[in-house]
């Protein structure tokens, strides 16, 4: 059964796994992804996540025409998007300045149809521009109604800490969430963002949860990818990135883990990786990305799979990141040390 957390430390409620849309006119038709839609809500999610490049504006397009026919839905789904990213050749069609995130924020909303967006993300840190205008920006938004709540995405630890800082520093509204990379094969984020989420009150949307396919269990050691996966209808997309992961002997530590815990329970591999993830620390919605309505209702089948201790430990044990002698690996060894002295 689906649960529910507060939108990081704000008071909105979210589903505890995000419906993520970048796969709508791309990689699923507007058939196909309204009925995405239909089944996410359907499931009782109602957190639904997009961003104004993806498709080049085509799936706040899709999202925007499903809402116009779904009056009720508006008022029951929290409604999540991006901006920063070039939509356009100019100079000024890129980053986070007031000028660019004025018209892009507009944009939005009019290919959304909606007065309001409930979150509004930077898609990635702008080293140009000034935080200050960056956050200046979002705290006038919020006042004026355009947005309720702002988060980050693709942020470093030291970025994120500055950011709240900043924020509080000038009585501006403060950020609640950061959308980061997040998986049982990515998870070198809890040496710093994590920490710094939690420090903060920061609510985590992690992307990528499956490992881009790899915790699905369709892919296979020494076998390249073919047939219905992105890279097998689209090699061009990242096979030195996939060489580089299979020759990995940790990745296939972790997806024989998962797939063991899976065969236990009966469940997909997939399954097992996101209920993993969904209990993490900070975290508070975990973001699905879907190119049919098999594969989501597959992935929302994770909200009804409770792992034991045992299990999570065992996940958590195999898919252990490298972080190296210094610092994180001193940093980790003097917490373990601090927890013996203290008895907790």
């Amino acid at each position: 059964m689906m649960q529910y957390r507060t939108l990081g430390n704000s008071g909105a409620v979210v589903s505890n796994y995000a419906l993520g849309t970048m796969t709508f006119g791309a990689e699923a038709t507007e058939e196909t992804s309204r009925d995405i839609l239909d089944s996410y809500v359907a499931a009782g999610g109602n957190f639904i996540d997009t961003a104004d490049v993806y498709s080049a504006g085509v799936s706040e397009e899709i999202i925007g025409r499903w809402l116009a026919e779904r009056p009720d839905a508006r008022d029951r789904v929290v409604l999540a998007t991006k901006g920063r990213f070039p939509m356009g050749t100019a100079p000024n069609d890129v980053g986070t300045s007031r000028r660019h995130l004025t018209r892009a924020l507009d944009d939005s909303l009019r290919r959304l149809g909606v007065e309001q967006i409930d979150l509004y993300q930077m898609h990635a840190w702008d080293p140009i521009t000034p935080l200050e205008e960056t956050l200046r920006f979002l705290h006038d938004s919020v006042s004026s109604g355009k947005i309720a709540y702002y988060g980050f995405s693709n942020f470093l630890g030291w970025q994120l800490t500055k950011a709240v800082h900043v924020a509080k520093a000038f009585g501006w509204s403060a950020p609640v969430t950061l959308q980061p990379q997040y998986s049982l094969l990515v998870r070198e984020i809890e040496s710093e963002i994590v920490p710094a989420s939690l420090d903060a009150g920061i609510g985590l949307l992690p992307w990528s949860p499956l490992g881009g396919g790899w915790l699905s269990g369709k892919y296979r050691r020494d076998v390249p990818p073919t047939g219905a996966t992105r890279l097998g209808e689209n090699p061009e997309r990242g096979m030195e990135a996939w060489q580089a992961r299979n020759d990995d002997p940790r990745t296939w530590d972790v997806i024989g883990t998962v797939e063991k815990i899976a065969a236990d329970h009966g469940v997909s591999a997939s399954q097992v990786a996101l209920a993993w993830l969904a209990d993490r620390p900070a975290v508070t919605s975990v973001i699905l990305g879907a190119r049919t309505t098999e594969q989501l209702a597959d992935n929302l089948a994770a909200a009804d799979l409770e792992l034991s201790p045992e299990e999570t430990g065992r996940l958590t044990q195999a898919s252990q990141p490298r972080v190296g002698v210094y610092p994180y690996g001193a940093m980790a060894q003097n917490q373990r040390s601090r927890k013996i002295e203290g008895g907790r």
